[in-house]
């Protein structure tokens, strides 16, 4: 029998790089592994362009198996300990990556801190509760239904002022609590819960990745928003709860963030 020494010498190489990178992704961080699958996941997308199913679910399983310890967070830290109690808690925001492709932070809520309804133009989201418990409420638009207010579909005033001005109609997507550890949370530019607000009920920690970020010059801007009851509209009886309207408002006066140097294990970028 004759032995093929290059063809031996050829897998023999090929089964030791497979041990290398085996043993390097044992060893990488998992900050770092996060860094690198973003840089895959968005690497040929834009603005309202999803990643595939493919590169979601890579991405999606990086970030479910991680929690505070992974970027050097823990509950009892002074981000999430409320220093005024006259306002809101003020919530800090760590800085990891920003490219023109995708973003990378962490949102450091104390307990009661709220991030107001909100949405995310034409961008693909992935958010993961380190620890901590939160309650998520998220709306997408609905388009089968009256976009204005109608005599059968009048919106509350609710002390608004002229409540049926730049008023669009949305569908409850999600109205849930939960408590770490949990699955990661992805939103999509038209479906999904594109407009969402958490409430902090213990201290919480959110990791955020945006793909891509907000850019104002691009005309990705970060819109607030109200949300309210309608007294009634053309749908089921039971099925009222599912729906509310929104109307666009200014970044609230008692929302403070503030920005904090980011301090856990590093990226190579």
């Amino acid at each position: 029998m004759r032995i093929d020494k290059n063809l031996c010498e050829r897998r023999g190489r090929e089964y030791s790089d497979s041990k290398k990178n085996r043993r390097r992704q044992k060893m990488i961080s998992p900050v770092q592994r996060l860094y690198e699958t973003c840089k895959e996941t968005f690497a040929n997308c834009g603005p309202g362009v999803v990643p595939s199913a493919e590169k979601i679910e890579r991405l999606k399983e990086v970030l479910d198996t991680m929690a505070g310890a992974d970027v050097g967070l823990r509950p009892n830290m002074p981000y999430f300990k409320s220093i005024r109690y006259d306002r809101p808690p003020t919530i800090t925001y760590l800085h990891l990556h920003e490219c023109q492709k995708f973003s990378i932070g962490i949102f450091c809520l104390p307990p009661s801190a709220v991030i107001p309804l909100h949405d995310h133009p034409g961008m693909t989201v992935f958010s993961k509760l380190l620890f901590g418990e939160m309650h998520i409420k998220s709306y997408d638009w609905v388009d089968n239904l009256p976009a204005e207010p109608t005599p059968l579909a009048k919106p509350l005033d609710n002390g608004l002022g002229d409540a049926t001005t730049g008023i669009r109609l949305a569908e409850v997507k999600m109205n849930s609590a939960f408590r770490a550890p949990c699955k990661t949370s992805i939103l999509y530019p038209a479906d999904g819960g594109n407009m969402h607000c958490f409430t902090a009920k213990t201290a919480c920690a959110v990791l955020d990745v945006l793909g891509p970020p907000y850019c104002e010059p691009e005309g990705r801007h970060c819109q607030y928003y109200y949300d309210f009851p309608f007294s009634n509209i053309s749908v089921p009886e039971d099925q009222k709860g599912d729906y509310a309207w929104l109307k666009e408002r200014e970044k609230p006066d008692d929302l403070t963030v503030v920005g904090a140097l980011y301090k856990g294990p590093k990226m190579v970028k």
